[in-house]
């Protein structure tokens, strides 16, 4: 098992992508805004505009891969953040692994490690956008006008490279004609919780000075009730027996009797809570309609006590119910700044300038006791055994990005663009075994039991530019090209202060780390990527598209500390030479696609079928020493499949929207040692099935709207998603497992009048129980060490029912 969650942390790519060139004829819009065709009159559908193109265009116009997710339809089914997007969006599998992380995207099947129960907080295969910015985090989907998510590599037209695709949220902007208020409300009592879920947000719009000088602010808080119980925590860590009563197996563990509960454990409730704090300020400055300047700050606050798993029944725990000794607290801060300048030069081209800075600190406290006895260095020896881990994480980011967008009109349009990105990241953990010090007899009254920092610094640099021809007015060429150079350092340390020369090393009351544990690695590399893309249009309501588009993810140094070689006696917990480093992937991505409006625009429908080539794939791995998690190049891969999104109005007042994807990711050639399990390595074949995503997965929603005879109207809606199986490790070796299908629903009926809404609504109707990913393997569930049952094998689980009410007031 990898040491652990926070120790097995791998340097993330920073990725990030765009949508490819569009008709001459669009309109340039440098600032990204969010706009929404007026209903049409023949087919009454309304048409999503998108700019991730930087030209402004309908969805039904784009000549390449992106879905978009409207604000109507964020709204409708109350999506508060990226994880509630892969329902609505084919292509996208985002597991929901609870508040105290975004969760692991993946698009495409592009997804080469197990599954796990904490997410990730790291950008790895796929950008996000806020806007013009990229995000190694996630802020609340408040006042944003549409979604969209981008299926392919897209690093020829934006900033940062990419190796899957991207996901950008386009906020609304200042207005700097009318003064505006939004307030929403939410509550809601929720399955085996004990909380009632409450959430509020006020968005206000302040024109102050006419058509120059305007203020955009959003502010929200989520107070999301929790349902996982940790029942076994310990009264006095140290001193209170995990499990009273030993066996020499693992059936014959037990955690004892009434009497030996009492003296022992104590419990709580709904740990996996989420109280989130958000908000985000946009200052419009414009001189005229050519000059422009938006100034931007976010922040996040986000907190939890424990994970949104369980421990699939050990010790005979319920499917909401955590065995874990230690509340396991979460918090997550995240800042932005940005300035984003729009200039239009001459009618010429559109000049835009990005610069940001975003920062996000992490600090949690999780058991680590599964994982010292999993690592097997005799710790339970002691009866009163038990670990806890101090994390600390940080990550400072700085871009640069400088654009030029013809806007001169004729047969040919272009891009060029230069792009600058620096990432810190830093870390540090100390792990305790309360009591230990004292059984041992060892001169370290505060227990600390292993200590390490890692220091990383990855900067990028790149030019890139599109340029497409318009041959006649039905049918276009577009061309990119991308040149990149990356360089990643890291520097860290580790030291074992109960033992040997770490007890010299770092004598109680210091924690410190001498000059000879420290160790410091690089790597670096450059290259280009490209892509061509062309479009048909048969009719106005009728597109055929096709692209072959080469992607990469930066490669860097992995975040664990370097060893000391030669290895000293004793534990040693750290990256050997050829551990240090890894280098980037690279996918080659052709697709053919198809869109239509048909019926009157009754019909609207994409479809469209890929193949994605995906050679020196990253995967996870461990370290000799210590099995610290770390990535490598291994081997090579394909995923293919079909994606389809469509709505339909069947009559005037019922409309049906759906999605589908297909996606059939694995292996095209051996892999010797892919996987690890309980220390053991295991061969990985040709054909085996990629981890983390669904072959099948698929939404349908309909909605039904019955006008008032006094104005507003009543509208009810309905929709099911469907998750196909996933597996939680490549081809299921070394004790993968397969995570089952499930489908859910949820349904609401609200009143809208023309300054309010309310409506009720149940997520989850049918209160269905499934699990959506697997920490660790099989092999650990009920493993014993001498009588002592571990529990480190951990199920996440997806939300339970929850029925409530929403508002909204628009002034």
């Amino acid at each position: 098992m990898a040491r652990s969650i926070s120790r097995a942390a791998l340097l993330g790519a920073t990725i990030l992508a765009s949508l490819g060139a569009t008709r001459a004829a669009a309109q340039t819009d440098g600032a990204g805004t969010a706009t929404l065709q007026a209903q049409d009159q023949a087919g009454g559908g309304n048409e999503i505009v998108v700019t991730g193109s930087r030209r402004s265009v309908t969805l039904q116009d784009a000549p390449i891969n992106i879905s978009a997710v409207s604000e109507e339809t964020l709204t409708r089914q109350r999506i508060d953040d990226v994880r509630g997007l892969a329902a609505f969006t084919p292509g996208l599998t985002i597991v929901d692994t609870g508040p105290a992380s975004t969760g692991n995207i993946v698009l495409r099947g592009i997804e080469s490690g197990d599954t796990s129960v904490t997410g990730s907080n790291d950008n790895n295969a796929v950008g996000v956008y806020l806007g013009e910015v990229p995000l190694y985090l996630d802020f609340k989907l408040l006042d944003i006008a549409r979604v969209e998510t981008l299926l392919g590599p897209q690093g020829t037209l934006y900033g940062l490279g990419t190796l899957a695709g991207a996901i950008r949220y386009i906020p609304n902007r200042p207005d700097t004609s009318r003064f505006s208020v939004d307030l929403h409300g939410r509550g809601y009592a929720q399955s085996h919780s004990s909380d009632f879920g409450r959430i509020g947000d006020v968005t206000v719009n302040v024109p102050i000075v006419s058509d120059h000088v305007a203020l955009r602010s959003v502010v929200g808080y989520y107070d999301n009730a929790g349902f996982i119980d940790y029942n076994y925590l310990l009264q006095k860590p140290g001193i209170s027996d995990p499990q009273p009563v030993r066996g020499t197996t693992a059936a014959q563990g037990s955690l004892g009797t009434l009497k030996d509960y009492a003296a022992n454990f104590k419990r709580a409730d709904d740990v996996n809570f989420e109280h989130t704090f958000t908000t985000r300020n946009t200052l419009l400055l414009e001189y005229n309609p050519n000059l422009k300047l938006f100034l931007t700050y976010a922040h996040q606050n986000t907190k939890t006590n424990g994970r949104q798993a369980n421990g699939a029944g050990v010790f005979g725990t319920g499917e909401y119910e955590g065995p874990w000794r230690y509340l396991e607290p979460y918090s997550r801060n995240a800042d932005l700044y940005s300035a984003e300048f729009n200039i239009n030069l001459f009618n010429i081209a559109q000049l835009v300038s990005t610069t940001a800075y975003t920062e996000q600190k992490i600090v949690n406290v999780d058991d680590n006791t599964d994982l010292l006895l999993d690592l097997n260095y005799g710790y339970e020896a002691f009866p009163a055994f038990s670990s806890f881990a101090n994390n600390h994480r940080k990550y400072k980011q700085f871009n640069q990005e400088v654009r030029l967008v013809s806007s001169h009109g004729g047969p040919v349009n272009w891009v060029i663009g230069g792009f600058y990105n620096r990432l810190k990241y830093s870390s540090d953990r100390q792990e305790y075994t309360p009591g230990f010090a004292a059984f041992a007899g060892i001169n370290r009254p505060d227990d600390l039991e292993y200590i390490s920092f890692v220091n990383t610094k990855t900067v990028e640099k790149a030019v890139y530019g599109e340029a497409s021809v318009h041959f006649t007015s039905a049918w276009q060429v577009t061309g990119g090209l991308r040149y990149f150079k990356y360089d990643a350092t890291a520097t860290g340390g580790t030291d074992t202060p109960l033992f040997g020369g770490g007890l010299t090393r770092t004598p109680y009351p210091l924690i410190q780390f001498a000059p000879s544990r420290v160790r410091s690695g690089s790597t670096g590399d450059d290259g280009f990527v490209w892509k061509a893309n062309t479009s048909y249009k048969f009719s106005p309501e009728l597109m055929a598209y096709a692209t072959y588009s080469t992607g990469y993810r930066i490669g860097g140094v992995n975040r664990v500390a370097p060893c000391v070689v030669p290895l000293p006696p004793g534990q040693n917990v750290c990256a050997l030479p050829n551990e240090l480093v890894y280098g980037p992937d690279k996918t080659r991505n052709i697709e053919v696609g198809v869109r239509g409006s048909l019926l009157e625009k009754r019909l609207q429908f994409t479809l469209d079928v890929f193949r994605v080539k995906w050679s020196d794939v990253q995967v996870p791995s461990q370290t000799v020493n210590g099995a610290v998690g770390i990535t490598t190049n291994a081997g090579a891969a394909e995923s293919k499949g079909v994606e389809f999104t469509g709505s339909f109005k069947v009559v005037p007042r019922v409309n049906l929207q759906a999605t589908y994807s297909y996606t059939d990711a694995h292996l095209t050639e051996d892999v010797a040692n892919l996987v690890v399990s309980q220390g053991v390595r295991y061969d990985a074949k040709d054909g085996d099935r990629l981890p983390g995503s669904a072959k099948h997965s698929g939404s349908a929603q309909v909605a039904y709207t019955y006008p008032l005879p006094q104005g507003g109207e009543i509208e009810a809606t309905w929709a099911t998603t469907y998750m196909g199986d996933i597996y939680s490790r490549v081809g299921l070796r070394g004790n993968g497992e397969v995570i089952p299908d499930y489908m859910t629903h949820r349904a609401s009926v609200t009143f809208r009048g023309k300054m309010f809404e309310v409506g009720l609504f149940a997520d989850n109707i049918f209160n269905k129980y499934a699990y959506t990913a697997i920490s660790n393997d099989i092999s650990s569930y009920n493993q014993a060490r001498t009588g002592v049952v571990e529990r480190y094998y951990a199920r996440s689980v997806l939300t339970p029912r929850r029925v409530g009410i929403d508002f909204r007031i628009h002034y």
